[in-house]
């Protein structure tokens, strides 16, 4: 009995000393996958969304030297009678509302101010997309047509492999992708693991080799789409994405602050939902988009391609929301009505027809529930009349 005492004592010493060993060699990366495990927990949920550059890594997407494009105040908006109510159950947390490029309303909430960089979420893929139209205008990628492998190379033999970058683009690559948040296993939350530990977002892709459906033949909503995009641009480029958007789309705006791309441990921007930007400027963002890509004088995105990708182009199910490229309609969208939308109730709501921009972040913990979305629609369809 002693000497089984002794040799558990000394088994556990040495377990400690492995463990201690472990913790200091990968000490970042298990401080990154424990913030992830927390990263949503209700009482730390509004904090993290502001401060996620100091739980991963960071890359910054540098604003420029230009002047700030100040958002003039206008006339002082009245709120639908359930405006409140409403911001309470979604955990709102920033809103600005701009009409024909006014400020209307603006307000902050759990602690947050106009100063916090927001998680964007999948609002980044908007982002993304309207650098890409970019890139298609100015010829460095020649055709929505091309095989994503003809840029990404690395992707031969995987499930990507025959995908076009307008099946890419439309959440139609056939790829089969669990998307299930609350899954553990759930091919999103194996991403989040990579991303935490400082692994390749670039590797996991080309990793992916079980397809759903022939590429372009259904519309299924997979989040590493939007990666592959990603890949495809610094293929026709050889420049990371941060700053290819700078110098497209973030520094000829006049941004009153620095937005930065959390990133894998390759500093590859977490492009699908990694942006984090201020509210405001997600705001200057959509007005930009609502007029149709110009701004102050500037064509900063094609109009034809802004028109293009925010049209219900995908073959998504009928009376559900719809898909362009890389932005949603509502069901029952008029002709330029859309939105980027990211999980936790990241918005930014467009209506053209009425000149209404509005940049919505939160820390919405039942975001996924039933009649959420459409009740998030209804507010911002609210709130646009009120604003005429």
């Amino acid at each position: 009995m002693r000497t089984f005492g002794k040799w558990l004592g000394r088994t556990l010493l040495a377990l400690l000393i492995l463990a201690a060993a472990l913790w200091v060699w990968k000490r970042e990366e298990i401080t990154r996958v424990l913030a992830v495990n927390a990263l949503f927990a209700a009482d730390k949920i509004v904090h993290n969304f502001s401060h996620m550059d100091s739980m991963f890594l960071s890359t910054p997407v540098e604003k420029g030297d230009g002047p700030v494009s100040e958002l003039v105040i206008g006339q002082s908006l009245t709120l639908p009678a359930t405006y409140e109510t409403w911001v309470k159950a979604r955990s709102v947390t920033g809103i600005v509302v701009l009409k024909d490029g006014l400020l209307r309303h603006e307000a902050y909430y759990l602690g947050t101010g106009p100063d916090d960089l927001r998680i964007s979420w999948s609002v980044a893929k908007s982002f993304l997309a309207a650098l890409m139209g970019v890139m298609i205008e100015n010829g460095t990628i020649a055709s929505l047509e091309d095989p994503v492998t003809q840029y990404a190379p690395e992707l031969r033999g995987s499930a990507y492999d025959g995908a076009t970058i307008e099946d890419v683009l439309q959440m139609e690559s056939g790829v089969a992708f669990n998307e299930d948040y609350l899954d553990f296993w759930s091919d999103i939350n194996k991403m989040g693991r990579v991303l935490a530990l400082g692994q390749s977002m670039d590797s996991f892709a080309t990793n992916l080799s079980q397809r759903a459906a022939k590429p372009g033949s259904a519309w299924q909503y997979v989040s590493i789409d939007t990666h592959v995009l990603s890949m495809v641009i610094r293929g026709a480029t050889g420049r990371p994405i941060a700053p290819l958007l700078s110098e497209h789309i973030i520094a000829p705006m006049g941004f009153e602050h620095t937005p930065y791309y959390v990133t894998d441990g390759h500093e590859t921007a977490f492009v699908l939902g990694g942006l984090n930007i201020s509210t405001r400027d997600y705001a200057r963002f959509g007005q930009m988009i609502a007029q149709n890509g110009l701004w102050n004088g500037t064509q900063v995105v094609p109009a034809a391609w802004i028109a293009e990708s925010t049209r219900p182009s995908a073959k998504t199910v009928k009376g559900n929301t719809q898909y362009g490229y890389q932005w949603w309609m509502p069901a029952d969208a008029g002709q330029g009505e859309f939105f980027a939308r990211g999980v936790y109730g990241q918005y930014i709501y467009i209506n053209q027809p009425l000149g209404v921009v509005i940049a919505l972040n939160s820390a919405d913990k039942k975001f996924r529930e039933a009649g959420v979305s459409l009740t998030n629609t209804a507010m911002f369809r609210a709130i646009a009349e009120a604003a005429q």
